[in-house]
């Protein structure tokens, strides 16, 4: 008996194409843009927490300054020195390396060609807290870093631009008039979180660059790895608590520097791509309740003009279960039959979305199934009641109907 309800509500289906099409498509772009939302909202968080893993886990960034700016319209804060690199280092339990930077901009050149980009000045222990390898050469050695040697190891991007793709270890460019041997050349990282392009640096001894580019001896940035034994909240109190101190700043004086962990700005960014991601899913749920509505409305015209057949069905022995479940069926295989359509359209723009966005293209399996579940289930909320409306019908009446 079902399979023959079930021909019966194809047929009926297909005597009107254009209407059924017309009929599904609040399930079709209900679901394609849920489905849509949903993935790329993972595809975004995935990309995220991969830029965030690239800096490192276990890692504590520590600026002069509040938050990301400078703070306030008052006198710049201090860099740090070397004293504090070292008293970090030592006297903080839990920190297995600190690594302080140095940065200035250059033009680099080679061979004719030219090319602006970040000098960052650092020391070994840089490759120690940095989960960033070498894609060929060598970091410089104990006595190159002492010596503040002219030594750098290249990003991938001034690779591309100054070297054409080719060979660059061995090589010597000119940083800014200075002359320096290229040791190396770093794994490409693609771009930052914010934009920016991670892969146009180039890392040069410390000493080097805070003598031949930054013209001081201060520290704009460091970068502490911490022991995953230990708690990183307090590890960060504990530098926080030593960097007051050392920096002169007592009671309930504001901290002229800032500490952020990588873990918690991957939590927090995490946390913000999913809410966002669960609001705008929301808001294209709101077409699936329109395209059940459109449902039913149609449902109610098929009935209304369908009513001398169900009046000869019930007529010749058709039983009301018989009837509802008919029309039941017409309105659940009409709103699956979206769901399909919407899934079909939205991997193809999450596809198209994901080559355009440069975000991994992900497949999953559990919201799509859930989407063409619940586009089952409008079609059975939105069309049991005209299927009701249907199998109530009183048999004399509805031959009677024209």
């Amino acid at each position: 008996m079902f399979g023959t309800t079930f021909l019966l509500a194809v047929r009926s289906i297909l005597r009107h194409k254009l209407r059924s099409i017309l009929t599904a498509l609040g399930i079709i772009i209900g679901v394609a843009a849920v489905v849509t939302m949903v993935t790329l909202g993972k595809a975004t968080t995935a990309a995220v927490q991969q830029q965030i893993s690239s800096l490192g886990t276990n890692i504590l960034q520590v600026r002069p300054g509040q938050g990301f700016g400078r703070g306030g319209g008052g006198p710049r804060p201090s860099d740090f020195e070397e004293d504090d690199v070292e008293a970090v280092r030592e006297q903080i339990a839990g920190v297995l390396a600190v690594a302080p930077q140095a940065q200035s901009t250059a033009t680099v050149i080679y061979n004719g060609a030219n090319w602006s980009t970040t000098i960052n000045g650092t020391t070994m222990d840089f490759f120690r807290v940095q989960p960033w390898p070498l894609s060929s050469g060598r970091i410089w050695n104990r006595t190159e870093e002492l010596a503040g040697k002219a030594v750098c190891i290249i990003g991938n991007t001034v690779r591309t631009n100054l070297f054409r793709g080719g060979e660059a270890v061995g090589e010597r460019l000119r940083v800014n008039g200075v002359s320096c041997d290229v040791i190396g050349v770093l794994t490409a990282r693609g771009q930052a979180g914010f934009g920016g392009d991670q892969d146009d640096v180039i890392i040069m001894p410390i000493k080097q660059v805070q003598r031949r580019f930054s013209g001081n001896r201060d520290i704009r940035l460091m970068l502490v790895g911490t022991d995953p034994d230990f708690d990183s909240a307090q590890v960060q109190a504990g530098i926080t608590d030593l960097l007051r101190e050392r920096r002169n700043i007592s009671g309930g004086k504001q901290d002229d520097f800032n500490i952020f962990d990588t873990a918690q700005i991957s939590a927090t960014l995490t946390g913000t791509t999913t809410l966002l991601t669960q609001i705008v899913a929301a808001v294209a749920g709101i077409s699936l309740i329109v395209g059940g509505i459109g449902i039913m409305n149609i449902m109610l015209v098929s009935v209304t003009e369908r009513t001398r057949e169900i009046g000869i069905r019930l007529a010749i022995g058709a039983v009301a279960s018989e009837v509802l479940m008919q029309f039941l069926v017409e309105a659940v295989v009409l709103s699956m039959l979206g769901g399909v359509i919407g899934l079909l359209l939205a991997q193809l723009a999450v596809g198209l979305m994901s080559y355009l966005g440069g975000l991994p293209f992900l497949f999953d399996l559990q919201i799509n199934l859930i989407a063409f579940a619940i586009s089952a289930v409008i079609g059975i909320v939105f069309g049991y009641f005209p299927a009701k409306r249907a199998a109530s019908l009183n048999p004399i009446d509805a031959l009677r109907h024209e």
